[in-house]
């Protein structure tokens, strides 16, 4: 039997599906009619992999319709797509085409695929993203009311303001209650708190951005976040390792967590001066303190302790 991957292409309004290696291609509309009829083609054809690229938002629907069906999915980040099309000279786009790529791509880099979260993660995940937007919007609305000259745009932007500062506490009380009501995450946040540095914010932003925390090895936790080094190399020529990819919102967080360790975590606190000390540059030195925090609150998740003082 052939070893069959798929790549599929989101949109608004429909789904591009190109098959690999037969080279099939359709597409079907990105609604319940369509999805049954994704479904079905694809539980026929049995494939080892299905890629989905994160298209902002317009993937989870599709995504949930495929794990529910059982079907052996990855979420792929746009970026990786992009750079896999650039060396294979694929220049030109088109959704068939974007397909047509992403199928490369998973056969070619076999992604590990992951259980998609359910419902109630899902919903922890929005919510923390929305209390993050909530506090960039009062940050740039308070920068523009320190800009404004008129009278009448001044007061615009302090109700705005007020309405947002009202509305950021009803969404940390409905975060709060989601993750109390929980005994599995209020077990998890309990044990993430216990990290010196480690807020209750920080703890549901990783319980919302990282659900595989204290499922995954060392490596692939670091290189979830993109923090794991990435190594540049031909031949005699060495450049500096760099890091990249990963989620964005699990990196910022851990860039807090980080900013609080080396001030305040006794270990970490010695290990991050060691570092400057040593001549390593300031950011250098704080990527490395993320990645301890990282590999040791998967660690604590994993085998189900508390944080303890060496």
């Amino acid at each position: 039997m052939e070893t069959i991957y798929v790549g599929i292409d989101v949109s608004k309004d429909r789904l591009d599906v190109h098959v690999r290696p037969g080279e099939e291609a359709f597409a079907v509309a990105r609604d319940g009619k369509g999805l049954e009829e994704l479904v079905a083609r694809l539980q026929a054809i049995s494939p080892v992999l299905i890629a989905v690229e994160a298209t902002g938002g317009f993937e989870t629907i599709v995504a949930a319709a495929l794990a529910g069906a059982q079907l052996p999915l990855v979420v792929v980040n746009p970026a990786q797509i992009r750079h896999f099309a650039q060396p294979v000279g694929q220049r030109a786009k088109t959704d068939p085409i974007d397909a047509a790529v992403i199928a490369r791509f998973v056969e070619a880099v076999k992604p590990e695929p992951r259980a998609m979260p359910d419902q109630e993660a899902r919903l922890l995940a929005e919510l923390v993203s929305r209390r993050r937007q909530i506090i960039e919007m009062i940050v740039a609305e308070r920068q523009r009311e320190k800009r404004a000259e008129n009278v009448r745009v001044r007061k615009s932007l302090v109700r705005h303001i007020k309405v947002l500062e009202k509305e950021l506490p009803e969404i940390d009380n409905d975060i709060d209650t989601l993750v109390r009501g929980s005994p599995v995450w209020r077990a998890k946040e309990e044990l993430l708190v216990s990290f010196p540095g480690v807020s209750n914010t920080l703890a549901r932003t990783f319980l919302a951005e990282v659900p595989e925390l204290g499922t995954l090895n060392r490596r692939q936790i670091a290189s979830l976040a993109g923090l794991a080094p990435l190594t540049r190399q031909s031949g005699r020529w060495k450049g500096k390792s760099m890091i990249g990819g990963g989620r964005a919102k699990l990196r910022a967080g851990l860039y807090m967590a980080a900013l609080s360790a080396s001030r305040y975590h006794p270990q970490l606190k010695v290990f991050y001066r060691r570092l400057v000390t040593a001549g390593k540059p300031k950011m250098v030195a704080l990527i490395a303190v993320a990645r301890k925090v990282l590999t040791t609150l998967n660690a604590m998740l994993r085998d189900q302790k508390p944080w303890q003082p060496a």
